[in-house]
């Protein structure tokens, strides 16, 4: 490219960014509440087994085909198939850029309820009670209050562009976001039900282990939960130097979103049996009470019966989950800023807010259409797109793209059968995946 490229300036700095990309509601509220329906520690064993056998491949696959491109994913995609039929790859790249547009639609309403949730301890603790109310309230006029400010927040990062914004921020949010997460787990520690909680989480019931719906579970959520799929991983791998060892920040960026989502479970699971010891209900049909009601009702429930710590606790807890929220709407905005700055190239402040605006309509049309819209959104995008496009870059990688990939060119060691293994193995558990979220 004639253009000298923003890119990553410290290996630390990637790592943080790809980990902050990767580390998301996912993590600290979806995983913990998988754990704790699957045999906690079993689901544990079983969940850091696939990261290794699926989630490390899929990770590989998607930063080396950004990094190998040193582009975005619409012409790194459509490069990969040029010996074949470049406009497959472009097609599957436009899709990836609508699946960011999509997913930053949804995230940015649950982003907004979090920043929401984080300023209404502070309200409470002024006496502002119709304004604690409101931040409470589920009404439209809080989400449009919240999701513009959520992507204004995330714009004005992205402006900034990959050194001075993404790399820089991620450094300082992420070190924040695990000094947050430990202080918590370590004060919920010392609160009683916490012991049956940690217990519940550590020590595995080894009869569940082989049990197809654990394996599965895990399989998606190793999946999910490092954000892959969506091209956040194949922008940021473009936006490495040339020689990065790619295979040692892959085990990194992997090794920190799954060390995230293991202290998620030490906060979750034992601040669940503290909310149930102070009579909160936790558990209906004897599995955990998920999804939304966890985070928003059991949780802050829990809060309240802690008295003035708990206002602190709460406050600490949104500050959390708000910082989770930035650092991936940050790297799924990217994906069509950088499409636009490159393939037609807009300066990035136009591109920064022509995005904004487009995921703004876009969030506006669900928050009025909520009842129907939200959950099918998410559903259309976690257990279609996600998967298949995961499948596509395995198929990709492993037998479309032949010019300049190094997986291809290898007769012999490590190289050759890791290729292999991506080629033959990888596909079959994606496809897997994919069948029993969609179909299951």
């Amino acid at each position: 490219m004639a253009q000298v490229r923003d890119g990553f300036q410290s290996r630390l700095g990637f790592v943080l960014a790809a980990a902050g990309a990767a580390v998301g509601l996912g993590n600290i509220w979806g995983f913990p509440t998988q754990a704790a329906n699957h045999g906690g520690g079993a689901f544990l064993l079983v969940y850091f087994i696939v990261i290794f056998l699926l989630a490390l491949p899929a990770l590989y696959t998607e930063l080396y085909l950004g990094h190998k491109a040193q582009a975005n994913p619409v012409t790194a995609l459509g490069d990969a198939w040029q010996s074949t039929n470049r406009k497959v790859g472009a097609a599957a790249g436009y899709i990836g850029l609508a699946g960011a547009v999509v997913m930053l639609s949804f995230y940015s309403i649950v982003a907004g309820w979090m920043l929401s949730y984080t300023i209404e301890p502070v309200a409470t603790f002024m006496g502002l009670q119709g304004v604690s109310e409101f931040l409470h309230s589920d009404s439209v006029m809080r989400n449009f209050v919240f999701t513009p400010l959520m992507l204004i927040l995330t714009a004005s990062i992205i402006l900034k562009g990959v050194k001075s914004g993404i790399e820089k921020w991620s450094r300082r949010l992420m070190p924040l976001l695990l000094i947050l997460l430990m202080s918590l787990i370590a004060y919920i520690a010392t609160l009683e039900g916490a012991s049956e909680g940690f217990a519940a989480y550590l020590v595995p019931d080894f009869s569940q282990i082989l049990d197809p719906h654990l394996i599965i579970a895990a399989m998606g959520q190793a999946f999910f939960s490092l954000s892959l799929g969506v091209g956040c991983m194949m922008i940021y791998g473009s936006y490495l130097q040339p020689n990065a060892n790619l295979p040692k920040l892959t085990a990194s960026v992997a090794l920190l979103d799954t060390s995230v989502a293991f202290l998620a479970g030490l906060l979750i699971i034992p601040a669940i049996y503290v909310a149930q010891h102070n009579g909160v209900e936790v558990f209906s049909h004897g599995k955990l009470i998920g999804e939304g009601q966890l985070i928003f009702a059991i949780l802050p429930a829990l809060f309240n019966t802690m008295g003035d710590i708990g206002l602190v606790v709460g406050l600490l807890f949104f500050v959390l989950m708000s910082i989770a929220s930035v650092t991936s709407t940050i790297s799924t905005t990217e994906i069509p800023v950088a499409f636009l700055v490159e393939s037609h190239k807009v300066n990035r402040t136009a591109a920064t807010w022509t995005v904004s605006l487009v995921v703004l309509i876009c969030a506006s049309t669900i928050i009025l259409n909520f009842d129907w819209l939200f959950g099918l959104v998410i559903m259309l995008f976690t257990q279609y797109q996600l998967p298949l496009m995961g499948l596509f870059y395995f198929i990709t990688v492993g037998w479309m793209w032949q010019r300049g990939n190094k997986l291809h060119q290898a007769s012999a060691g490590a190289h050759y059968w890791f290729a292999q293994y991506i080629r033959f193995v990888c596909p079959v558990l994606m496809t897997l995946v994919f069948a029993s979220v969609a179909f299951g």
